[in-house]
């Protein structure tokens, strides 16, 4: 399988992929439509609104990311806005179904292995309304989190993504002492 060094998390995603080709270049560009906090759980490949690409499961949100030559297409569905999930699978592809406020996404020619375990984990998520422990974040840098959001659940988020290798030591000791200042 290719290697990628683009962040520990989504190298880990991509290296449990049975084929990336016809992602590459999305698996190389994800961070640039990633909000700030936000990891790679799972990544899959499909095709959707036309297009081959990639879809990634992150902490926060699954995302249809098709980065072309002359267009760039991403959409997202935020966990708390998924109503339900379907997986439908034939012998190698499948498409997984994703409801949203009355709206309905078929991304298709998922290969059969990464598609049910999508599907399985995205069931998951939207049972909880998010990740366990995940802290909402906003895409503006620097913005405060949601009212009320747990600070321990914040913290073990922290953590996580500094045991990842994804927040510095000095990024980690001010990201902590904004946290605890919101007590």
């Amino acid at each position: 399988m290719a290697t990628f060094n683009v962040r520990p998390d989504i190298d880990a995603a991509a290296a449990r992929l049975s084929n990336t080709l016809g992602s590459k270049r999305e698996i190389q560009r994800l961070p640039e439509v990633l909000w700030e906090g936000e990891t790679v759980e799972m990544l899959a490949t499909g095709q959707y609104g036309g297009g081959a690409g990639l879809v990634a499961m992150t902490n926060l949100r699954l995302i249809f990311y098709k980065n072309g030559i002359m267009q760039q297409k991403v959409e997202d569905f935020p966990y708390g806005k998924v109503s339900s999930v379907q997986w439908q699978g034939g012998i190698i592809m499948g498409t997984l179904t994703v409801y949203t406020s009355g709206n309905r996404a078929d991304i298709k020619n998922m290969p059969k292995d990464q598609g049910k375990a999508l599907a399985d984990e995205l069931r998951r998520h939207i049972a909880q309304g998010t990740a366990p422990g995940a802290q909402p974040v906003s895409q503006a840098a620097g913005t405060a989190p949601a009212a009320g959001q747990d600070i321990a659940s914040r913290l073990a988020t922290l953590d996580k993504l500094r045991g990842q290798g994804l927040v510095s030591d000095e990024e980690y000791a001010q990201r902590r002492a904004q946290i605890l200042d919101s007590l």
